[in-house]
């Protein structure tokens, strides 16, 4: 006969909730959860850790990808920063660089926030539109590039074709020192399609309820643009402009299209004006065998950036309100 006190003790087979575990099943669980992520592991160590370090190791060398690195400290820096006869245009591709970030930034966040803000006011085809805008971004390089300089050329260019219209006259966008930085401004805010779509998400997450209690209270559309949509997407325009300046930091291709091939000495234009940091870049590690001084500029646009995003960080607000 069965004690009562024993009858009513829950055993471990039997208590609810409770459930046998399998002898070897966590182990089982980590072998498979190691699995999983070992592709992704083997890339970031063999495509990007590696090579970070082992740039960080020939940005103190004297290297031009042939002969054995050479030893020599922070002379890559020093020469970078200090001399003017070694690295001629070391300075003159970081105003560029800064130039064309104060321009391109800016534009290209207007003009996202423009189109998401029409797309977002049409009942019916956004989903076309949404598509035709976000073609420049799928585009290929190349074929982008290809189709701005015949867009801006002097004689048969669409882009003067337009403006004839109004009365300017004729421009050489690409061979007029001043105007190369606004015209790969230009083609930035042109393939904004990205930060457009983020928009249209930070559009989207706005509750209905606050845009209806403005327009009881009699908000006009810009009133409401300007207290109630603009504050809520903070956030978003927040994070848009610390990508932006990132990217346009680190602009390259468009630019090596577009002016590859038309005879300077130094490409990137009329007197060196569309020559970027990372278009310099290039040219030092790959034209003129330079590989552990363009190591050192990589990581001089490291730490530049860096201090650039701490600085939004600090100074820019990113609640809504």
């Amino acid at each position: 006969m069965v004690s009562p006190v024993l009858a009513d003790k829950p055993t471990a087979t039997t208590e609810p909730g409770r459930h046998s575990r399998r002898p070897g099943r966590g182990r089982r669980d980590h072998l498979v959860a190691w699995l999983l992520i070992t592709p992704a592991l083997i890339y970031f160590v063999g495509f990007l850790l590696y090579p970070a370090l082992a740039a960080l190791y020939y940005s103190f060398t004297d290297w031009n990808l042939r002969t054995t690195p050479d030893w020599v400290g922070l002379a890559n820096y020093k020469d970078l920063l200090f001399d003017d006869a070694k690295y001629p245009h070391f300075w003159q591709s970081i105003k560029v660089t800064l130039q064309y970030t104060i321009i391109a930034v800016p534009l290209t966040m207007v003009a996202a926030l423009v189109q998401a803000l029409l797309i977002n006011a049409i009942r019916r085809g956004s989903n076309l539109f949404r598509l035709l805008l976000f073609l420049p971004v799928v585009t290929a390089e190349a074929a982008v590039g290809a189709i701005w300089r015949w867009l801006y050329d002097p004689q048969y260019g669409l882009v003067n074709a337009v403006i004839g219209l109004v009365g300017i006259p004729k421009q050489n966008w690409l061979n007029t020192p001043e105007l190369v930085i606004p015209a790969l401004a230009f083609i930035a805010a042109w393939q904004c399609g990205i930060s457009m779509i983020i928009y249209l998400a930070g559009l989207k997450g706005i509750p209905s309820s606050i845009t209806e209690a403005a327009i009881i209270d009699g908000a006009n559309p810009w009133q409401r643009f300007r207290r109630v949509t603009f504050p809520m997407l903070r956030p978003t325009t927040f994070y848009l402009l610390v990508t932006g300046v990132i990217a346009a930091l680190q602009v390259f291709g468009l630019v090596y299209v577009i002016f590859s091939g038309r005879g300077q000495s130094v490409t990137g234009g009329p007197e060196q004006s569309g020559l970027t940091y990372v278009l310099h870049l290039y040219l030092y590690a790959f034209r003129y065998d330079a590989m552990g001084a363009a190591c050192a500029m990589s990581f001089i646009l490291f730490v530049f950036i860096m201090i650039i995003t701490v600085l939004q960080f600090k100074f820019v607000k990113q609640e809504a309100s």
